[in-house]
């Protein structure tokens, strides 16, 4: 009996052993595929990129984009939904054995920015936003995230029966947000059911960053900041400046609030927990040097990376500018509309495909990196699946740390020798996920 059952259990140990090879093998002649692939459509997806460049497109406005992207999906034979979230594509590729699935995301809108690089495909085109004539530019490398996808989808519907389970191929629009919208980009997308029949497992993203070419930086946990736009409006009495007491001035009072609001993060957030900001951007107030206006109007940005505190810091705005404006014989109108929640990396999910990055770009060349407090509407889908997000390093070669420009520049370059390592990088972890979804 004991003979019996320890055969029993060397076989089943046998078993696991040539399963687990036959699955290392089988991933170690995907990776090859992959690279053999990515090397083969690198020019397209540059021919692909640069197309989209001379050509961007705003928010909800991706008609020219989305169009090029379903004609391609079409054409590997995936399944195609269009106009989601008002121009946006997903494609579905069935693999040709049962299994997980994962999803993964591009955004494809260009900013209002007037591109300043000499460049044989910069953009030219010219729009009118929020009443002033501006250009249009890809300033944050959306263009490369929509081509790179293109290629990473591709490159899997060549292997497509070699592949256990599904993959959604997402290309959203209005990442940038859309100005006058309520709702748009991933959220809009989530509402419209982008995240069901089939639900994914696991979502990835990246988005292109001023470091060095082919770097990829991950960070587990919080990543990115929720942003928040803040309008504060304060209303006194307008008099004669040579008479200020005949008055209640509202500039002197948003200027105590605009110092005031730099107390709620040096003194209530507990920064050892993660980062907050609040910024006035703008503040407006008046028309002429001695008159004293009867009302101040501020805009602002605040950001935090968890909850906790993004609760704490509107809280104490609202107490803070509404009891200095009524000190001050004023009143504060305080309003505060959420835009996007924390970028928040699944640790579990991070951790398992960090070796995953290594391949792709190099061990050395995968760095963890700290949080950052720009905003991402990839948390929205975070918020409802584990999802991981990263950045891949655009900057050429010796650039000096003077010379870097940053996502949103008018002269803000990307280094093409970054988009194999783009491909890699995200072919790699939907194979990888789907052949190990808990895991090795």
């Amino acid at each position: 009996m004991i003979y019996k059952f320890f055969y029993t259990l060397l076989g089943i140990i046998i078993l696991f052993t040539i399963n687990s090879e036959a699955q290392m093998n089988n991933w170690e002649d995907l990776k090859a595929a992959i690279d053999n692939e990515a090397s083969k459509i690198e020019s397209s997806v540059i021919e692909w990129r640069r197309d989209f460049h001379q050509h961007p497109e705003l928010s909800n406005q991706e008609f020219r984009t989305a169009g090029i992207v379903a004609t391609h999906l079409k054409s590997l034979g995936f399944e195609v939904q269009t106009q989601v979230a008002k121009t946006g594509v997903v494609g579905i590729l069935k693999g040709g054995k049962p299994g997980p699935v994962v999803a993964l995301r591009a955004d494809m809108d260009a900013l209002p920015v007037t591109e300043e690089l000499d460049l044989p495909f910069a953009s030219k085109v010219k729009t009118t936003y929020n009443g002033q004539e501006v250009g249009v530019m890809h300033a944050c490398g959306h263009d490369v995230h929509t081509s790179m996808l293109m290629g990473v989808a591709q490159i899997l519907a060549k292997m497509k029966e070699s592949l256990p389970g599904t993959i959604k191929f997402i290309f959203q629009p209005a990442e940038e947000g859309a100005f006058g919208e309520e709702c748009w980009g991933a959220e809009l997308m989530i509402r419209e059911g982008i995240l069901e029949d089939p639900k994914p497992d696991a979502i990835f993203g990246l988005h292109v960053w001023p470091v060095p070419v082919g770097e990829v930086g991950y960070c587990p946990g919080p990543f990115m900041a929720s942003v928040d736009n803040l309008k504060i409006k304060v209303e006194g009495k307008g008099t004669h400046g040579a008479i200020p007491w005949q008055g209640v001035d509202p500039i002197v009072t948003g200027a105590q609030i605009v110092l005031g609001l730099q107390t709620i993060v040096s003194r209530n957030v507990a920064l050892t927990e993660g980062g907050a900001v609040v910024t006035i951007g703008s503040f407006h107030g008046g028309a002429r040097n001695n008159i004293i206006s009867d009302d101040v109007e501020m805009l602002g940005t605040i950001r935090t990376h968890n909850e906790e505190a993004r609760v704490l810091v509107h809280k104490k705005i609202e107490q803070l500018a509404t009891n200095i404006a009524k000190a001050n014989g004023a009143v504060a109108e305080v309003k505060i509309d959420k835009i996007y929640p924390s970028t928040i990396n699944n640790p579990q999910l991070t951790q398992q495909m960090l070796p995953v990055l290594q391949q792709a770009a190099g061990k050395e060349k995968v760095k963890k990196v700290l949080p950052v407090m720009i905003a991402e509407d990839f948390s929205f889908y975070q918020r409802e699946i584990p999802g991981m997000y990263f950045f891949l390093g655009i900057l050429p070669p010796g650039t000096e740390p003077d010379k870097i420009e940053a996502n949103h520049s008018p002269r803000f370059f990307v280094d093409e020798n970054a988009i194999p390592v783009g491909l890699k990088a995200l072919s790699y972890l939907a194979v990888d996920f789907l052949l190990h979804p808990n895991g090795y």
